[in-house]
């Protein structure tokens, strides 16, 4: 499969309708590969929603439940290729957008791990999901780290992707004014921001490959929200830098994966750092490989991917996960 057909899937957008309408920033009217549904929540005593896909089964049901956990910029609709093989296999499939994401609400509060956690807790409970399997992309790995700190009972397996976290950004990143990076984000092209993500994720995939991503932020910027929306973005940064979960990662007891991509070099904050521990930030695959030892139950498998596993080599990053999941 191509990488324009494969793009085209994940994120359900026809190419060459991109950028061609304005999107809110709760992205309105952008499609998803499967239903989405909507969970009340509430967040300083103001009603949010979640919002999330639930996947059933299209092979044998095999009674297990697998919940997608994305990161800091993508749509949960790029699982899709997750998605398709787990429930081949028999898994229903849980891919929800966190609080402050996406299709979900983004209140003006600050941003934290904890506070997501509850609430992919919050989302299980209504689904009647006591335990699952455990997928965290990216940002959304520290937030499965910190999930499977906080109830440990409710993970069956852990698998991480590309996991941020594997090391404290406060040792390397001094504070940041918020009306700074406000700005920054405020001033971003499209073009700057293909190249952060290409550059700061090391992907393998072609630029037509990437630029649905881009196109997604640049269709928002037609939104009155869209500040609003930098705001929230501006906010989760924080939570990254200043939530550290590395330390508690030798008590996860659960069977843990993580799958990395050597190319990969993901470091939030790095352009703030002194130029003397740039270097040393973002080393994701020997972080991981560090780590896996301290803990009861992990082991590493390594991809000649940057940091997009699951859309840099679809086929081997399935097989990895399923064979993982059927241990």
């Amino acid at each position: 499969m191509s990488a324009r057909l494969l793009l085209a899937i994940v994120l359900a957008l026809p190419l060459a309708a991109r950028a061609a309408e304005p999107l809110g920033i709760d992205l309105e009217g952008y499609p998803y590969p499967f239903p989405v549904a909507f969970l009340p929540l509430t967040m300083a005593h103001h009603p949010e929603r979640m919002a999330y896909m639930d996947v059933g089964p299209t092979g044998a049901p095999n009674g297990r439940a697998v919940l997608l956990l994305h990161g800091r910029n993508f749509p949960s609709s790029y699982w899709e290729p997750v998605i398709r093989p787990l429930a081949a296999a028999g898994f229903r499939v849980i891919a929800p957008d966190q609080i402050g994401f996406n299709k979900s609400s983004k209140p003006e509060v600050a941003w934290s791990f904890d506070d997501a956690a509850a609430d992919t807790a919050a989302l299980l409970d209504a689904l009647h999901l006591p335990i699952v399997d455990l997928v965290g992309h990216s940002m959304g790995g520290m937030l499965a780290m910190r999930f499977a700190r906080t109830y440990p009972d409710r993970v069956r397996r852990l698998a991480l992707e590309s996991p941020l976290g594997l090391e404290n950004y406060r040792l390397y990143v001094p504070p940041v004014s918020p009306e700074l990076m406000f700005r920054n984000e405020m001033n971003r092209t499209a073009e700057d921001y293909y190249h952060y993500l290409v550059t700061a994720y090391g992907l393998t995939l072609p630029r037509e490959a990437v630029m649905p991503f881009v196109d997604i932020r640049e269709r928002m910027k037609s939104s009155a929200g869209y500040p609003r929306w930098v705001e929230v973005y501006v906010g989760t940064f924080y939570a990254i830098w200043g939530q550290p979960v590395i330390d508690e990662m030798p008590r996860v007891a659960t069977p843990t994966l993580f799958l990395v991509g050597t190319r990969d070099r993901t470091a939030p904050g790095r352009a703030f750092a002194p130029p003397e521990d740039r270097d040393r930030m973002g080393h994701i695959a020997e972080l991981a490989e560090a780590l896996a030892p301290k803990m009861p139950h992990a082991r590493v498998v390594m991809f000649d991917t940057g940091h997009l596993i699951h859309l840099e080599a679809t086929a081997a990053f399935n097989r990895e996960l399923l064979q993982f999941l059927s241990e």
